[in-house]
């Protein structure tokens, strides 16, 4: 296979060649190249030299991967369907619909991806605190006792006083001994 040459004639670095629907032979060569309508692609009509017959293919971005920073240091990769189940155990027997979790997972996970490549656990979890708040406080409640690790019930009334207020709720101190 073949690379093309670049704007400055180095390599691009990416195999221009790609195996013929038809026929599956490797040589081919590029006749139309232009990007997709929404600017998230770039189509290439191909021209296989064994067969003669044409077909398209599209070049696009990877996405980059998302990780969740734990407390611990250790990372791992955003877990979407987690992070649901997560607010779902929160919600368990409440009057909160599944499509409002569903919403509030997808909601958050476009928030995380719009916050970079790696997002802490906290930021997370504080996120999730947000959004429950309004949406049900007994939810809220159980999600903190996990989230902030509720040792016993002076835990537990401290974050009543705090949901009962009308401000937002309090960040955790850096180095507390929160689990996550």
């Amino acid at each position: 296979m073949r690379t093309e040459a670049g704007p400055r004639g180095g390599r691009c670095g990416y195999v221009a060649t790609v195996r013929c629907p038809y026929c599956s032979e490797d040589s081919d060569k590029v006749v139309d190249s232009r990007a997709t309508t929404d600017g998230s692609a770039i189509r290439r009509r191909r021209e296989c030299l064994e067969c003669g017959r044409r077909f398209t293919t599209y070049e696009r971005l990877e996405p980059i991967a998302l990780v969740v920073r734990k407390r611990s240091g250790l990372t791992q990769p955003f877990d979407r369907a987690k992070l649901a189940r997560g607010i779902g155990q929160a919600v368990a027997g409440r009057a909160v619909a599944a499509e409002a979790v569903e919403a509030m997972a997808e909601d958050l996970a476009e928030w995380a991806a719009q916050e970079g490549p790696e997002i802490s656990s906290d930021a997370l979890g504080l996120a999730v605190l947000e959004r429950l708040r309004p949406l049900d406080p007994v939810s809220y409640l159980r999600f903190a006792s996990v989230y902030k690790g509720f040792d016993d019930l002076a835990d537990f009334e401290a974050e009543v006083v705090e949901l009962q207020k009308t401000t937002a709720p309090k960040l955790p101190e850096p180095g507390s001994s929160q689990q996550g």
